[in-house]
């Protein structure tokens, strides 16, 4: 059996590893030394996985789709973890633009449901961009400037849901690979 069409293979096999280490940060206190550990592999195996699978030749649908559901599964650990560290440490207005961001993201995702018929994500930069920023904020939360970057950090976040929005809307088909906007207006008018 070829590696494109098999769903058993290496980069999956590290993705379904996020997975049971994310759900293992349930059961360690948050911002220990063993939540630093298992966290660091979380994200370690989060840029494996995708750049495994293209070297591999081995990514495909099937492999995105399980590297957004770990994603998803990741987010809402933390939701579940690291949210009241942070709701101690932060203030209330960067809760509101929290708020206002997971909404733009669940519009995008029920825009692409009802169009595509599916769950859908796209693996843009942007969206690249802010999984890397969500993920350094437990590091840099004890730090005194911690509240500037996360106002940065929901920046980013807002930019890509908003893109991921914009590119659900505007496409007549669902592809995972969308890097950009910009990059997929380019490629429709042909420059």
């Amino acid at each position: 059996m070829s590696m494109k069409k098999t769903k058993l293979n290496a980069p999956n096999c590290i993705t379904t590893l996020r997975i049971a280490g994310t759900f293992c940060l349930l059961f360690v206190r948050p911002l220990s030394p063993a939540f630093y550990v298992i966290y660091t592999c979380t994200g370690l195996t989060d840029v494996l996985d995708g750049w495994l699978a293209r070297r591999m030749g081995c990514a495909g649908e099937f492999g995105a789709r399980l590297d957004s559901v770990a994603d998803l599964c990741f987010y809402a650990v933390m939701l579940i973890r690291i949210f009241p560290v942070l709701w101690d440490r932060l203030p209330a207005e960067i809760w509101y633009a929290v708020a206002g961001i997971v909404l733009l993201r669940l519009s995008a995702y029920f825009v692409a449901a009802i169009k595509y018929r599916k769950f859908a994500s796209v693996h843009t930069y942007l969206n690249k961009l802010t999984g890397a920023a969500v993920f350094a904020v437990p590091y840099g939360i004890a730090l005194p400037f911690a509240v500037p970057v996360c106002w940065v950090v929901c920046g980013i976040a807002a930019a890509a849901s908003l893109e991921e929005l914009l590119l659900h809307i505007c496409s007549s088909v669902y592809r995972t690979d969308r890097r950009s906007i910009i990059a997929e207006r380019k490629s429709e008018n042909g420059v």
